[in-house]
C-alpha cells in the first residue's frame, strides 16, 4: 500500500471469500476499480485472468500497482493502468468498446460511491454477456438503485464489510 494514501485494504479473508464465491476467473476480463494496490486485480492476474485494468485517480496507488506488477514479473500485456476517477472512466471504456467479464469495485466508504458507479455500469455497455459486479462497500452505505442490465447474486457480510455481486442479465 501507498504511505501516506488514506486507504482502506480489503482483509485478505475477504478477498478470499470473494474468489471462493466468484469460482474459476480463469480466461475473464477483468476492471478493477479504486484499484488501490491493485489486490484484486492481480488475485485474479494470478488465478488466471487473461487481463486486468486498474483504475485508480491516485498517482502514488498507480505506481504502487505497476511496483507490484513488476515484483511479481507480471507481463505489460496482461495489464493496464488507468489514472482517473473511477466515475470519469466509464465514457472512455465504452467508446474503446471494452468490455469486461468480472468487475470489481472497492470506493471509499460513506460517499455513495458504490452506488454511483453501479448506476454508469448499468448505463455504460462494458460489460460481457457473463458480466459480474463485486463491490465491497460498508453495511450501512445502501445500494437500493433501479438498474436495468443488473441484479444481485450474491450478498455476504465481513463484520462491518458487505460484498456484494452481481451479474448481468441478458
Amino acid at each position: 500500500m501507498p504511505k501516506g494514501v488514506d486507504i482502506r485494504p480489503t482483509q485478505d479473508k475477504v478477498r478470499q471469500a470473494v474468489f471462493n464465491l466468484l469460482g474459476d476467473v480463469a480466461g475473464k476480463k477483468v476492471l478493477e476499480l479504486f484499484a488501490g494496490s491493485g489486490a484484486f486485480g492481480i488475485e485474479a492476474i494470478s488465478r488466471g485472468a487473461r487481463h486486468v485494468t486498474f483504475v485508480d485517480n491516485n498517482f502514488r496507488c498507480a505506481e504502487v500497482i505497476k511496483g507490484n506488477l513488476s515484483s511479481l514479473d507480471i507481463i505489460d500485456s496482461k495489464y493496464d493502468i488507468i489514472r482517473t476517477n473511477a466515475l470519469s472512466v466509464f465514457p472512455r471504456l465504452e467508446k474503446d468498446e471494452e468490455k469486461f467479464d468480472l468487475v470489481f469495485m472497492d470506493p471509499p466508504y460513506h460517499k455513495g460511491m458504490a452506488k454511483k458507479c453501479l448506476i454508469n455500469i448499468d448505463s455504460y455497455d462494458i460489460l460481457s454477456q457473463i458480466g459480474m459486479v463485486v463491490i465491497e462497500h460498508f453495511k450501512k452505505d445502501g445500494l437500493a438503485v433501479d438498474l436495468k442490465s443488473l441484479i444481485p447474486e450474491k450478498v455476504r457480510q465481513y463484520g462491518d464489510t458487505i460484498i456484494t455481486i452481481l451479474r448481468k442479465i441478458l
